[in-house]
């Protein structure tokens, strides 16, 4: 398993399409997926990274305080960070929240929308991706509030516009299945889009995303993700992917923000919280399968990473609704 497919498999991605909404031009809306929503849509998610699919005309898209985004049909936003944003045809308008446009589509499931002038029509797909609290977690740190990503390009291209023509027809249509066939679709995209992010970075961006296109960093990676319980030192990890150890060390922190060590310290504690939150194993055996040798080391890097020993933390903080 490589290290994106690790961290994705840790943060336990749920997704799915909620409203297929129609806009006429002029028109502005804030969106936003609240409390309310989220435990209405994801039954349980933690945390929520919302899209829109332009299934016919244009938009743009805005996170306050950042610049304003063109987005056209075949074209999809991301919001990694589920922040309101503001959608319309001109952002100059007083926005109308989209829960007071929205209404449930008969049989229920889905939610549909109408709202603007007469002027240029403009058709989106809305979906969602519950998954885990992201708090420390290296996906997110440096994704920004807003992702544009184009359907119409890349070896993916021709699957995921058909895909997500397809998502548009089944919200239209509220057909038996759909929620899992859109939840499926929801994170395919999420996944792309990650990809076709890291692809398109700049050589001097860092960060965890960035370290994935390093040959060096992104093969560091892996072993520390998939041989988490080994017993790695700055050497042998060096060894394994052909660096000294001070170029290892100064190439990781550079791109990832520390060195290898205590990346491999951090996220043996997330890989332990997902057990804890997602299993009925002992603490031992968790402590044990993400490279402790004795549960009392265990509690002591938990507590210390976590501010709780593990057996607190499983019984009374983090349980979700």
């Amino acid at each position: 398993m490589d290290a994106l497919s690790d961290v994705l498999r840790v943060v336990r991605l749920r997704g799915g399409v909620f409203l297929h909404a129609e806009f006429a031009a002029p028109w502005c809306v804030s969106s936003h997926l609240g409390e309310e929503e989220r435990r209405v849509l994801t039954k349980g998610a933690e945390h929520l990274v919302l899209y829109h699919y332009v299934v016919e005309g244009r938009l743009l898209a805005q996170v306050p305080g950042e610049t304003p985004v063109a987005i056209e049909a075949g074209e999809v936003v991301i919001l990694p960070h589920n922040h309101i944003h503001l959608l319309g045809s001109t952002l100059d308008l007083t926005p109308v929240p989209t829960r007071q446009v929205m209404s449930v589509t008969p049989g229920g499931g889905f939610w549909t929308a109408r709202h603007g002038g007469n002027g240029e029509r403009t058709r989106i797909v809305c979906g969602f991706l519950g998954c885990d609290r992201l708090d420390g977690n290296p996906l997110t740190e440096r994704l920004p509030p807003l992702l544009r990503f184009d359907i119409r390009q890349g070896s993916a291209a021709a699957w995921m516009r058909s895909s997500l023509e397809f998502a548009a027809d089944e919200v239209a249509a509220n057909r038996a299945g759909s929620e899992t066939v859109l939840a499926k679709l929801s994170e395919l995209l999420f996944i792309e889009t990650l990809r076709r992010y890291v692809e398109g970075l700049p050589d001097e961006h860092t960060g965890w995303l960035a370290g994935l296109k390093d040959p060096f960093v992104s093969r560091a990676l892996s072993l520390l993700h998939t041989q988490i319980a080994d017993e790695w030192t700055v050497e042998s990890l060096g060894r394994e992917v052909g660096l000294s150890r001070s170029a290892l060390t100064d190439r990781f922190a550079r791109l990832i923000g520390e060195p290898p060590m205590r990346y491999l310290a951090r996220w043996r504690i997330q890989v332990a919280a997902h057990h804890l939150r997602n299993s009925e194993m002992s603490l031992a055996r968790i402590g044990e399968q993400v490279g402790y040798k004795s549960e009392a080391a265990f509690n002591r890097a938990f507590k210390r990473s976590l501010g709780f020993p593990p057996a607190t933390w499983r019984n009374n903080l983090y349980k979700v609704e």
